[in-house]
């Protein structure tokens, strides 16, 4: 039983292992991204498979095939250059769906509730797009630093702002995810043991306790819908962030 909201963002090593000074444990947040990633594999096995190649397609193929429509539009303005990377804008959009919906199931693990894991994601979408600008426009990036016809006399006070808000996006799109799955579960668990704790007073407040369970019900339908939009937004700004390197500035 979990006794504090907290309790369930703990990351503790099912089989410890040290090789010298390295901690290489197996720990429950390692063997949830490893069921994250059997359901990543199996779910493209079973797609590839010749017997879902159908003229009126399956439920799964259906539902993959709506995944990749709703990748495929935030793509699509990019124009031609954006389609290299819509594999990596899929691929990390589905990995973030399927830990953010895996994480809902009781006694599960949620790896995007931690900074350190959606800071991992935000860093090699930033030094991905930072390599794209080099790549596509070498030094001439440097003048997305000074937004076109701003008078010389102001770009020592927009030249350091644009600046801050080129790096901030390491920090908004990190926290973003992980406040939100974060608050979302320590908001479900409050409510679960505020109800627990009524069903055990017993009396009347145990038939009080049904009603914190109705909002509890309530809340994990929209924590549902909430893990999917985190998903679609978290793709979407990276989409945004390569246009914005592919077209070179302001």
């Amino acid at each position: 039983m979990l006794f504090s909201p907290l309790e369930q963002f703990e990351i503790y090593p099912l089989r410890p292992i040290r090789f010298n000074s390295f901690d290489l444990s197996i720990t429950n947040s390692t063997v949830m991204m490893f069921r994250v990633f059997c359901v990543l594999t199996l779910s493209s096995l079973v797609l590839a498979h010749p017997s879902t190649s159908r003229i009126v397609p399956s439920r799964w193929q259906t539902v993959v095939e709506a995944l990749y429509s709703i990748v495929q539009t935030r793509v699509q303005p990019l124009g031609s250059k954006g389609q290299p990377y819509f594999p990596f804008i899929f691929v990390l959009f589905r990995f973030i769906l399927v830990s953010n919906l895996l994480g809902l199931v009781p006694y599960s693990f949620t790896v995007t509730s931690h900074l350190i894991v959606t800071l991992a994601l935000t860093r090699r979408v930033w030094v991905g797009k930072l390599l794209i600008g080099v790549r596509l426009h070498g030094i001439h990036l440097l003048g997305r630093f000074l937004p076109a016809g701003a008078p010389l006399v102001r770009a020592p006070r927009l030249v350091p702002m644009e600046i801050r808000s080129f790096f901030i996006t390491l920090i908004s799109l990190s926290v973003r995810l992980f406040a939100n799955r974060m608050a979302g579960h320590i908001l479900l668990k409050v409510i679960a043991g505020f109800a627990w704790t009524r069903m055990l007073a017993g009396g009347l407040l145990w038939v009080a306790h049904f009603i914190p369970l109705l909002v509890l019900f309530m809340l994990l339908w929209l924590e549902t819908g909430v893990a999917m939009v985190q998903a679609y937004v978290f793709s979407l700004l990276t989409a945004m962030y390569i246009g914005d390197m592919l077209a070179g500035g302001h």
